[in-house]
């Protein structure tokens, strides 16, 4: 079976761009490096003047996967099960009047918790599970429960390993961690909470089985404190201990931190040390070697002066919602070393990189297909993924033909040495679209007009690859 690259620039589904891969640079006007857009719902479609934070949620039902779009106004649910053309569902409303810049919500057990800025909001708490009976989307949601023990709030954390769930910069606890117990996850209960290190931004809480032998086993929240990131054990509820704090050079404001899958390493972002001190994007990575003396390992500078946002890390990658300069990915597989490097892009701002609050909020990497959702404060919902390189070495000596190419909504595959018997097309996720057998013909004429742009892998029997241009 040989394989050919068909790069198509068909019409537009339903949402937006689709399935347009980074070639010279840019796709679909945003630039890039290493990073395709698979595809983007604007917000328009969603109804929304500005979006904000995201998280995602898969359904082990069907492994079909969902991305979670924080809004203004409210929080929208996309189905991404097919990435090239994603299905705008519908939102929940925000739990109060005001329209603030700030939402977030993380998942526990199919339901998502939502937090907002907006005075009196609360924690809704919707079931994930509603959106696999959504008959006429988009549809307007109702919440299942919402927890009123505090207002407003900045921000959720969730350690999924224990069913706990981490309000931080709400209006209790001096705005530190207020915890909630989501082990029913339909019936959120209080569970104290922490205000010893002042007013939390943001955290990440694991059960820790780090290097330091001294806590492993323990549940410890990693705080970005506004000056300092704090090491706390909460594993008792009730009596929540300082293990130690650490600061670094010219704090500006202590953002976001994400630990590396082995508990040792901590990459945090300050937000705007870019804006104060006029420096280009910085993380700062710290050593947890031991929790009880945390050192500075080292600073990575970006290439642009962006503000960054929140970040996660996925195996030895570093996903950094950059602001203004897109997604931008860290290769961490040498962090030990001090050897971190650039692996690649995805501008979904493409007015300027200059440091500010524009572009990028968050991106979410961590769904199994290896897609990558991003929420961009004007962009709205994009999904990108790796570049694929879409070839085989499966290759034997023959001519063909395929054309118009540019080609139209007609595809024509003619051999002049071999007749042809099977034709199969992929898309860029991988998925067949198209597999057919035939008569040992020597032409073949496929209507491919109701492809989406991009990619495709062509495999046709008895011929070598070619790309060619679809319009």
């Amino acid at each position: 079976m040989k394989k050919l690259l068909l790069l198509c620039t068909l019409a537009s589904f339903s949402y937006g761009y689709t399935q347009t891969p980074c070639e010279s640079g840019t796709a679909a006007g945003f630039e890039c490096d290493g990073y395709d857009l698979v595809s983007q719902v604007p917000l328009s479609v969603m109804n929304s003047v500005k979006a904000n934070d995201s998280w995602g949620w898969t359904d082990p039902q069907d492994g079909k996967e969902y991305a979670i779009i924080c809004l203004n106004e409210a929080t929208a649910f996309i189905d991404i099960s097919d990435p090239l053309n994603p299905l705008y569902l519908g939102q929940l409303p925000g739990n109060s009047p005001d329209h603030t810049t700030w939402r977030d919500a993380k998942t526990y057990m199919n339901h998502v918790y939502i937090v907002s800025e907006d005075s009196n909001h609360g924690m809704q708490v919707f079931d994930l599970t509603r959106l696999r009976n959504v008959t006429s989307p988009p549809e307007i949601f109702t919440e299942d429960n919402i927890y009123t023990g505090f207002g407003s709030s900045h921000n959720i954390a969730i350690n999924e390993e224990t069913g706990f769930a981490y309000v931080i910069g709400s209006t209790t606890f001096g705005g530190g961690a207020h915890f909630i117990d989501i082990s029913d996850p339909a019936n959120p209960v209080a569970a104290g909470g922490y205000a010893a290190d002042g007013y939390t931004h943001d955290a990440q809480i694991v059960i820790y089985n780090g290097p330091d032998s001294d806590y492993t086993g323990q549940e410890i929240m990693f705080a970005s404190n506004e000056t300092e990131v704090a090491i706390v054990d909460v594993t008792n509820k009730s009596n929540p201990i300082t293990i130690s704090t650490i600061d670094y050079t010219n704090v500006s404001y202590t953002h976001q931190g994400w630990l590396t899958e082995d508990h040792r390493y901590f990459l945090l972002g300050d937000e705007t040390d870019e804006l104060n001190f006029g420096n280009n994007s910085r993380t700062i990575i710290f050593d947890f070697e031991d929790l009880d003396n945390p050192v500075v390992h080292m600073e990575h500078i970006w290439p642009t002066p962006a503000t960054d946002h929140n970040g996660y890390v996925k195996g030895d990658k570093f996903y950094l919602a950059n602001n203004a300069a897109g997604l931008r990915v860290l290769d961490i597989s040498d962090i030990a070393n001090q050897n971190v490097a650039l692996d690649g892009f995805f501008d979904s701002y493409p007015t300027n990189n200059t440091a500010g609050f524009n572009g990028s909020w968050n991106v979410y990497p961590y769904f199994e297909s290896g897609n990558i959702v991003i929420s961009d404060r004007a962009e709205g919902f994009l999904l990108v993924r790796p570049s694929q390189v879409l070839s085989t070495d499966d290759f034997t000596e023959g001519k063909f033909a395929i054309y118009p190419n540019p080609s139209n909504g007609m595809l024509t595959v003619a051999s002049e040495e071999t007749s042809i018997s099977t034709i199969q097309v992929s898309d860029i996720t991988g998925r067949v679209i198209w597999d057919a057998r035939y008569e040992n013909l020597e032409k073949v004429s496929l209507d491919i007009s109701a492809y989406a742009n991009g990619i495709y892998l062509v495999s046709v029997n008895g011929s070598p690859g070619k790309r060619i241009i679809k319009n």
